[in-house]
């Protein structure tokens, strides 16, 4: 947030406007890098802002910031859900880690673990010794009410609770009371947080109205995946081209090359827009799910990939999303989807 201000100022200040400024925002690892090649520099304030200017005149620079007022209210909002979904898998990770601990052989029992099936049996049971106490009818009939009839066979899944509780490691009744502890206060936060993000998504919707777009053409696309994507691309026409915008979005590959010797696994350089990589993927992952198109494009890099076989799929996806997203907000048209042709 240190350098919002001043940006803003140098490219909204009337009184420099004449002198029409361009104002670029540096990641401080690369100034650090760009140090370097000047091993006997000391380390001053008026130093520090010779390379960064130093560094400027080399050239290669990023995209330039991006102020329009237009697109402010909606970033913050996506941004803002960008950092509580991270809090909810963090969240849920010191949730699982704790749940080992208690229930060490619970882990497939249930589809998801934050069910409400799931929950209720890791809150309304004491220990593991209760539930594989627990008569198999009663215990059926439990998962039965609270998966609010979801389940086609609660006897088959009771019965693997039992078996897993069975099996499952004690710990000790001194242990087992503070580890309950964390599992209920952790469940509760997990809990708040999915609420804010609705009302996080109510808020973001009702903004985006203010900013026409073509993207909601596009079938499994909803209004908070669009607003992701516009809020960080802001004015499309400040790209050359779809290339560029996969750069500042990070979508892009290095390359492993010495003699005739070239890596075949490669990595994303993640240097771009991490809020805008994050919603081109969460777009991606929802097109493989929603759009014939897509869903066949991703399952074609899937068989393709000899290894991590889902992320590589779910990346390319979301690279060949940048070339529809460039295209619809360049061209203002509707989607068309192709038939066939992937």
């Amino acid at each position: 947030m240190y350098w919002w201000h001043l940006s803003a100022y140098i490219a909204t200040e009337t009184s420099l406007s004449q002198l029409r400024p361009k104002v670029y925002s540096f990641n401080p690892k690369i100034v650090k890098g760009f140090k370097k090649s000047y091993p006997s520099l000391p380390k001053t304030d008026r130093i520090d802002a010779w390379v960064i200017a130093d560094r400027l005149r080399f050239g290669r620079l990023p995209a330039e910031c991006y102020h329009d007022e237009k697109y402010q209210p909606l970033q913050r909002l996506t941004r803002f859900r960008y950092h509580v979904i991270k809090q909810i898998a963090e969240e849920k990770n010191y949730f699982l880690s704790y749940l080992f601990l208690k229930f060490n052989t619970f882990n497939g029992i249930f589809s998801d673990a934050f069910g409400a099936a799931s929950t209720a049996v890791l809150s309304e049971f004491y220990s593991v010794d209760e539930i594989a106490a627990m008569n198999l009818d009663d215990l059926a009939a439990f998962l039965h009410e609270h998966g609010r009839g979801m389940f086609s066979d609660p006897m088959r899944i009771a019965d693997s609770l039992k078996q897993a509780a069975t099996n499952a490691y004690r710990l000790d009744k001194r242990t087992l009371e503070p580890v309950n502890f964390i599992l209920a206060s952790t469940l509760k936060n997990i809990q708040a947080l999915e609420a804010q993000v609705k009302s996080i998504d109510h808020a973001i919707a009702k903004e985006i109205t203010a900013i026409p777009n073509t993207l909601g053409s596009v079938k499994g696309l909803g209004p908070v995946l669009i607003a992701g994507i516009v809020a960080e691309v802001g004015d499309v026409s400040r790209f050359a081209d779809q290339a560029a915008l996969a750069k500042f979005a990070g979508l892009t590959w290095t390359i492993h090359k010495s003699g005739l010797f070239e890596a075949e696994e490669t990595r994303l350089t993640k240097t771009g827009n991490p809020y805008l990589r994050h919603y081109l993927v969460e777009a991606a992952n929802s097109l493989r799910l929603h759009n014939d198109e897509y869903r066949a494009y991703y399952e074609k890099k899937y068989k393709e990939a000899k290894i991590h076989h889902h992320r590589r799929a779910i990346v390319l996806t979301a690279r060949k999303l940048v070339r529809l997203i460039f295209s619809l907000l360049q061209s203002k048209r509707l989607y068309m989807p192709k038939v066939g042709v992937f």
